[in-house]
């Protein structure tokens, strides 16, 4: 077996048909199989996967395990040579799980490699990677620099500027919405930590790999559609575990001052931007909004994730 296709599912009956008969129909050469995992979707994720795709390889864990849980779940069941991340919101284009693993073979000193994400109306989605966080990047967070001047290469590092995701390139982080690993390399790095329950993992993984050294590189013929966020919750919900994902990474991967220092900007950077809606609020009546939510909740995220646990094999 060629590549292991692992979907984690919650609440994806809207998106997930379109992102399975695109993994089907656009399939060439290599051979796949697909495993899903539903994170006990409360919608007809799983009724409708059991009905239309037998092909299908469905794991029912009964609870919501998360991502980083449940991607694991998925590969420890899969016999791929390659495991392929995908998200339920995406569609496959142009053959891209053929290129990617293509390219793969090709170059496997990678060790884990990415594509290149387009939104529903064909224009880029940068998405699909990132720069990985350094303490630079997260003081022009705290300062609102990274958003003034958003994909400026010096004030906005993560964003990688102005690049189009055209060209293959070594990035600091491969999102998990697509993302290819040499099954020995995700071995190798246990998989996902399972710590992190959504947002931050995958940031992690980049930042093990590197350590490990792998280089995580783009493959820009491999091109998905990506609806970012059709599969998101509450908004608050959502950045709640968004910052204590970056709490979490600030904790495991600093030390000392460095770590202190970390956290100062994203409780700095959070307090800025609740600010101004704060005002607003006190000023014209109505709800503060979700930066102010935030802030008042920085107790919980702060914390980051539990630090005992080590990452789990696959």
């Amino acid at each position: 077996m060629d590549v292991s296709i692992v979907i984690v599912t919650y609440n994806s009956e809207k998106q997930i048909e379109a992102c399975l008969n695109s993994v089907f129909s656009q399939t060439r050469g290599v051979t796949q199989e697909v495993v899903v995992v539903d994170n006990l979707s409360k919608d007809g994720t799983a009724a409708l996967l059991q009905k239309r795709y037998p092909q299908v390889k469905l794991i029912l864990p009964g609870a919501n395990l998360g991502f980083a849980r449940g991607v694991n779940l998925g590969a420890k069941h899969s016999i791929g040579d390659y495991i392929l991340l995908l998200n339920p919101d995406t569609e496959v284009r142009d053959h891209a799980i053929d290129e990617v693993v293509a390219f793969a073979r090709k170059h496997p000193e990678f060790g884990f490699y990415g594509g290149r994400n387009l939104k529903p109306d064909g224009s880029l989605e940068p998405s699909s990677c990132w720069g990985q966080p350094t303490l630079w990047s997260m003081a022009m967070f705290a300062l609102g620099l990274s958003t003034v001047f958003r994909h400026n290469s010096f004030f906005d590092p993560e964003s990688l500027g102005s690049w189009k995701r055209d060209t293959v390139r070594e990035v600091g982080v491969i999102t998990g919405c697509f993302l290819l690993a040499r099954r020995d390399a995700w071995e190798k790095l246990r998989g996902m930590d399972e710590r992190f329950f959504m947002y931050g993992e995958d940031v992690d993984f980049a930042m093990r790999a590197r350590e490990a050294g792998y280089r995580p590189v783009l493959v820009p013929q491999a091109i998905i559609m990506h609806e970012v966020g059709a599969s998101s919750d509450k908004p608050i919900n959502k950045m709640m575990l968004l910052y204590k994902g970056k709490a979490a990474l600030v904790r495991r991967h600093w030390k000392g001052f460095g770590r202190s220092l970390g956290l100062f900007f994203l409780v700095l950077g959070v307090g800025l931007r609740a600010l101004p809606a704060w005002l607003k609020s006190l000023i014209r009546g109505g709800e503060p909004g979700k930066w102010h939510l935030l802030w008042s909740r920085r107790k919980e995220w702060l914390i980051g994730y539990p630090t005992s646990q080590s990452p789990q094999s696959p």
